[in-house]
């Protein structure tokens, strides 16, 4: 192998120059195809990141396969030259490997110098192996031999430069959506497979036998042609691929969020964002669907879906090329006529008005669905939005009745009141960050260390200014706008603690507030497990507060969902204990983790024994159960002495520590009390 045996022709190889710019062209080529798909990783993508990061192997690994086979082609030698088609083939397998670890590597959240290092070591090996398999694959009559220390020098040069390319890749991760970072990255990753390559190339010596007959004519050339030709395709078939990869993926991500998965119709946030962008419309209606809940409650969630399902066929048999429908609500479904008559809106409603009044048949279910209609037609200068929101005032209306009527808007009958003002704004409220999250955070009475914080939701009001949560969220609940905004605080909550997982803070437990039946929704589960995939953080790292109020009513189905969502890993506490009926069969049967006791427990304290006692009973209690305790509304130092000088200290939230802040106040406030705490210890 190193050894070259006397008494032979050591014959001169020329490099066809051409052939050798396309090589390292292919190289670099497939280097930014590659970085082109890991750079989806960092994008909320449909589809899981290993399946970017294989793409990406796939595309680096062939890159560096073509590369050789091209820059094999790129040699003129008077023999033919060919291939052996399974050690060909065998060959990508190693630097598919090395690419697949490449970016593994590169894309983990913890990196070390030492795992660069390691990585590229076994990247340099894998494209050292596949290069020399290449090698071998070859079949012609020319024999060839490696001078040691250039080959040597090839594989230390393939693994120091694809160090360096992956220290860089790594490092610039964050800046790979520019192009011009990507193309400089692409170039050196390129060429540190070519360097590689070409100086293994050069420790190779090819001779043949003295009495070997040298060829005048032979057709190597045509076989390379033939092979960079095979290349050429597969590698344009990568970058379609890659291209209709990533056009996939936008699509799923635009069916997602602007359609309705159960009727495929157009969802409310392609609604909104139509009836902000449309200039002309005459004419917006609302179709309500009445006790929908009743049927879920009665029949399950399937049953509901069937009925929606039959509806929304309905309006789609029914309904006008002149007229869009969307599904804006759980019950609600939405028109939009762009025509100056309203015509055939009134048809089609008056159809499917018609239609509803006869029972409709589910296997041995005869279900009549009870609706309204509420049409808002232009009459000056309104806007979409304005229509639209004329047409939800028709449906708050006290004199409405659910019995497939349809009632068209009149300003002097049904007028706006400021709660439904309220439930018009809480869309784009989300949308703009009107609508905005803090934190109040949470002490460890014993310890004196940060044990997490609460998420409260807050609302700065365009026109009415700062409203009281008090104010806001009872008609959210009431009108069942308070789930859609429970899972806008989830994504918010989890987004913000990858936020701090990635700027070097603390993770903090963070506990956020569920509404009434909220927490026997299967949709509330796959919303956490959602959210926490997305931004690739801890179950644990979130609390679920749930009140005595909302699991009474259903107590059964409580305890099943508080299980379920336990054993994904989430916490759940029990908020507002003491303010409900508060039986103690709850804390022995809800699998929860963590109680609240009331602020109207603390207010007497340490004052009014009865209420002392109580407290130091509760936390007792929940220690011998193994709950964690929580005391809200501390406020004073009294009571804060108090709390800490008891057996088994509690948490403890309150104003005595903090107010509820935004998180550049929380982190401010988080250092200085750190720094506080620190320099109480040291004096101690």
């Amino acid at each position: 192998m190193f050894t070259v045996p006397n008494s032979v022709f050591i014959l001169e190889s020329e490099y066809n120059l051409s052939l050798v710019i396309l090589s390292i062209l292919i190289a670099c080529s497939a280097s930014y195809t590659a970085l082109s798909l890991n750079e989806r990783i960092q994008q909320n993508s449909f589809f899981h990141r290993f399946i970017w990061i294989g793409l990406a192997s796939v595309a680096m690994g062939f890159g560096i396969w073509s590369m050789h086979f091209i820059g094999m082609g790129a040699i003129n030698l008077p023999f033919d030259m060919q291939y052996d088609p399974f050690v060909t083939i065998l060959s990508i397998c190693p630097a598919l490997i090395a690419s697949l670890l490449a970016f593994y590597i590169a894309n983990r959240q913890k990196k070390s110098i030492f795992a660069f290092i390691i990585s590229g070591v076994i990247m340099g090996l894998g494209i050292s192996t596949m290069h020399y398999m290449g090698m071998a694959a070859m079949k012609m009559e020319v024999h060839h031999a490696y001078k040691l220390g250039i080959f040597t020098g090839s594989i230390v040069i393939a693994m120091t430069v694809s160090f360096v390319a992956l220290y860089i890749f790594s490092s610039l991760q964050r800046l790979m959506d520019r192009r011009v970072i990507k193309i400089v990255t692409s170039l050196i990753m390129g060429l540190a497979i070519s360097s590689m390559h070409y100086t293994g190339m050069a420790s190779v010596v090819f001779y043949v036998d003295t009495n070997t007959v040298i060829p005048t004519n032979h057709s190597h050339e045509n076989h390379t042609w033939i092979l960079v030709l095979a290349v050429a395709i597969g590698t344009s078939v990568l970058l379609i691929l890659s291209s209709l990869s990533g056009a996939l993926d936008r699509y799923v991500d635009y069916r997602m969020n602007f359609f309705d998965p159960l009727t495929k119709l157009p969802n409310r946030r392609q609604f909104e964002r139509t009836i902000h962008q449309l200039l002309h419309a005459n004419t917006v209606a609302v179709l309500h669907i009445h006790d929908l809940e009743k049927w879920n409650i009665g029949y399950g969630y399937k049953f509901g879906d069937r009925i929606l399902t039959e509806v929304s066929q309905l309006l789609l048999q029914l309904h006008s090329s002149s007229l869009e429908v969307y599904r804006v609500e759980g019950n609600r479904f939405a028109f939009i006529c762009k025509e100056d008559s309203n015509e055939k809106l009134k048809i089609t409603l008056e159809r499917v008005s018609s239609i509803l009044k006869v029972p409709l048949q589910f296997d041995d279910h005869a279900v009549l669905v009870n609706t309204v209609s509420a049409i808002a037609v232009k009459e000056r200068n309104e806007t979409a939005s304005q229509l639209y929101a004329n047409a939800v005032a028709v449906l708050h209306h006290p004199s409405i009745e659910y019995n497939n009527q349809i009632v068209e808007y009149d300003p002097k009958i049904h007028t706006y009141n400021f709660e439904q003002r309220l439930l018009s704004d809480i869309d784009m409220a989300m949308e703009k960050d009107h609508l905005y999250i803090v934190y109040q955070p949470k002490i460890n009475a014993s310890s004196q260390e940060i044990s997490g914080v609460e998420a409260l939701i807050r609302w700065n009001h365009p026109v009415h200014g700062f409203l009281s949560p008090g104010l806001f969220i009872p008609a959210l609940e009431k009108s069942g706008k308070m789930f859609d905004v429970t899972d806008w605080v989830i994504d918010k909550v989890c987004q913000q603690l990858d936020q701090w997982n990635k700027e070097g803070h603390p993770v903090l437990h963070v506990a956020v507030n569920i509404p009434g039946t909220y927490i026997t929704s299967a949709r509330l589960l796959k919303t956490l497990n959602h959210c926490v995939e997305k931004y690739d953080i801890l179950a644990n790292n979130l609390e679920l507060e749930i009140t005595e109020t909302s699991v009474v009513s259903d107590i059964e189905n409580a305890i099943r969902a508080v299980g379920d969502i336990r054993k994904q890993g989430f916490s759940v506490a029990l908020d507002d204990f003491g303010t409900g009926v508060s039986s103690l069969s709850y804390l022995k049967r809800l699998p929860i983790s963590t109680l609240k006791i009331d602020k109207s427990f603390v207010d007497g304290v340490p004052e009014s024994k009865k209420e002392s006692a109580i407290i130091t009973a509760i936390v007792s209690l929940c220690h011998s159960l193994d709950i964690e305790t929580v005391v809200e509304g501390v406020e004073n130092v009294k009571q804060f002495n108090y709390l800490t000088s008891m057996p088994k200290s509690p948490t403890i939230q309150g104003f005595y520590f903090a107010k509820p802040m935004k998180q550049e106040e929380l982190i401010s406030w988080m250092k200085q009390f750190h720094s506080q705490c620190n320099g109480v210890t040291s004096s101690s």
